[in-house]
């Protein structure tokens, strides 16, 4: 009996469409493929014969899909729509256990939702990056960067670090990785209560070993399947080591981190920014930076060009490193 069920689901499963969503345009052609995307007046569309494609969506005269999606309309919050059914020109049939006509004009995004592992939603990236220069002296360079976060009711967990090695004319000059671990709380939609650990190691620096604690509030403005934005301050604990002596301190720290998808859902906008104020007469603060662009070459493969800019300012002197890297990677 089992396996007479197993066959009949493995025969449906083959049998059902893989393109299952129908556009219908206003001047009468139909269009079949996957919905990805509505944003910014585009309805990005993948089909099997041209790839992805953007449409108007004032072009569309109505649409079907068999799929769930998450659907943000004038005046109103997020809602899922279990499958659209078409519903005469300019209009759409949302059904989730009940059904409404909607005006398609009232529909500002339209996305799937975020997959689920039971009630929780995982996402990351890792990304590798090379850096080559041939000019008087021969330096490689390169960096493995990653990070995921995983949330689960009032809580999300995001962990992230590098790695860095660069040799010149044969020598190594940078060999050094970091790995910081956070935890939210949340305590409504937007405000959490963030706890941090970070560590680094480098190899070529005074200070060899840094150690930080950290707790504070945050605010999340959004975080949907378009992207998230982040502020989080922070006081935090410092503790450096090196073979000539320790140093403790406690400095406040602000951080922001960005992503928004653009253009369909072909580029991914990306920042993550930290700034620390010690409270040390030494140094007035210390700034690490990152802004980058992503372009999805397909579902999971990621091309990335990314700016860092790292600051330390001191003494009444300002110190900066900056860093133009390109990389490829994986997204889920």
């Amino acid at each position: 009996m089992l396996l007479r069920s197993l066959s009949a689901l493995l025969v449906c499963l083959a049998c059902s469409p893989l393109w299952a969503d129908t556009l219908w345009l206003n001047n009468g052609d139909r269009l079949t493929g996957e919905i990805i995307l509505l944003d910014g007046g585009k309805l990005a569309l993948k089909t099997r014969y041209a790839g992805q494609v953007l449409i108007d969506w004032k072009d569309i005269d109505t649409l079907r899909s068999e799929k769930p999606l998450l659907i943000k309309r004038d005046g109103l919050d997020s809602q899922h729509s279990r499958s659209l059914a078409a519903a005469g020109k300019g209009m759409v049939r949302l059904e989730n256990g009940t059904s409404e006509t909607v005006p398609l004009a009232s529909i500002r995004q339209m996305v799937p939702p975020r997959p689920f592992i039971e009630d929780r939603v995982w996402e990351g990236n890792l990304d590798v990056k090379l850096d080559l220069e041939r000019n008087e002296d021969k330096t490689d360079e390169w960096k493995l960067k990653g990070d995921t976060r995983v949330e689960h009711g009032r809580w999300r967990h995001v962990l992230s670090g590098q790695f860095e090695n660069e040799t010149k004319n044969g020598e190594r000059t940078e060999d050094n990785w970091e790995l910081e671990y956070d935890l939210d709380r949340f305590l409504t939609k937007h405000w959490f209560v963030r706890g941090s650990y970070d560590q680094e190691n480098d190899e070529f620096q005074f200070f060899e070993r840094q150690r930080s604690y950290g707790v504070g509030p945050g605010y999340r403005f959004w975080d949907d399947e378009l992207g998230r934005f982040d502020l989080i301050a922070q006081l935090s604990r410092f503790q450096l080591e090196s073979d000539a002596g320790d140093l403790d301190f406690n400095a406040y720290s602000f951080e922001w981190d960005f992503k928004r998808l653009i253009w369909g859902t072909r580029f991914e906008l990306y920042s993550k920014a930290q700034l620390q104020v010690p409270r040390i007469e030494e140094i007035d603060y210390v700034l690490d930076s990152e802004f980058g662009l992503r372009y999805r070459l397909n579902d999971w493969a990621r091309l990335s060009l990314l700016y860092e800019l790292d600051q330390v300012r001191g003494l009444g002197q300002s110190d900066s490193d900056r860093h133009y890297l390109i990389g490829v990677g994986v997204g889920w």
